[in-house]
């Protein structure tokens, strides 16, 4: 049986344009990848910083051009690339392959690849050493999941943080940003603190100190010390109505106090 011939030509148009559709799909290029609020993730859902506070959580840790700043968790990369734009080199460790290849764009359509570099990883893996910057925004358990290895890091190494606490690690400081941000809008710093708990000796006595995180407890001779903390390896105390400042380094310590300079040296 013979098609109509308007029929026939009807069915041909029919099938260039469906072959010309298949030829369409199998040229065009894949849609890049664009990530979701609250996509899952290994650990955490993603939810970016607003811009306004990562500005604010790299000013609190006074990110210089001298600084390796490492991101955990770093999602699109506009942490990394802002630190890179402010001279830093910064690395950011992303467990999703999407997410690292589009901060590596990202980072590409800002000019600063050299500076701002992504890898593939597991944060609980990373060697977090180097840095002497860490930021994130992480939820508490993981936090306190990182804790005891941020506490190991090297004494004066900041720690910022997107809302989210240490628990009983209470921040060196806080900061809250009021233009330009609507959710997540507070930052958390804290500075490792060097290790001073035990007995030192010092010209004026035995000085003993208990520590948990940076606040310090103890005594001086027969004395209470009191105001006793530490900023990284920089450490404050009173005793006997003199104030003691100075810089820990090991096993010993020196600094000026209101009666002149001392020094201590661990037991």
């Amino acid at each position: 049986m013979s098609h109509h011939p308007a029929l026939r030509s009807l069915l041909f148009l029919l099938s260039l344009s469906v072959a010309a559709a298949a030829s369409a799909q199998t040229q065009a290029p894949a849609k890049p990848f664009e990530p979701t609020v609250g996509q899952a993730g290994k650990d955490v859902v993603w939810v970016p910083t607003p811009q306004a506070l990562v500005d604010r959580m790299l000013n609190m840790a006074k990110v210089t051009k001298d600084d390796f700043v490492m991101d955990l968790g770093s999602g699109d990369g506009r942490t990394v690339i802002t630190a890179a734009k402010r001279g830093a080199r910064a690395l950011g460790i992303e467990y999703n392959p999407d997410m690292v290849e589009l901060a590596r764009r990202n980072a590409a359509k800002e000019g600063v690849s050299e500076r701002a570099t992504f890898e593939r990883g597991d944060l609980f893996e990373a060697d977090l050493s180097k840095a002497q910057v860490i930021t994130m925004f992480l939820l508490p358990s993981i936090n306190m999941k990182l804790r005891p290895k941020l506490l190991d890091l090297k004494p004066g190494t900041r720690i910022v943080s997107n809302s989210f606490t240490m628990e009983d690690w209470t921040a060196d400081e806080t900061g809250n940003v009021t233009e330009d941000c609507t959710s997540w809008c507070t930052a958390l710093l804290w500075i490792v603190p060097a290790k001073v708990a035990g007995s030192w000796q010092m010209p004026q006595g035995e000085l003993k100190l208990t520590q948990q995180f940076q606040m310090l407890q103890g005594t001086l001779g027969g004395a209470t010390i009191s105001d006793a903390r530490l900023r990284g390896e920089e450490i404050t105390f009173s005793a006997g109505g003199v104030k003691f400042t100075g810089t820990v380094s090991g096993n010993t310590m020196k600094g000026t106090s209101s009666s002149g300079a001392w020094s201590a040296t661990r037991k």
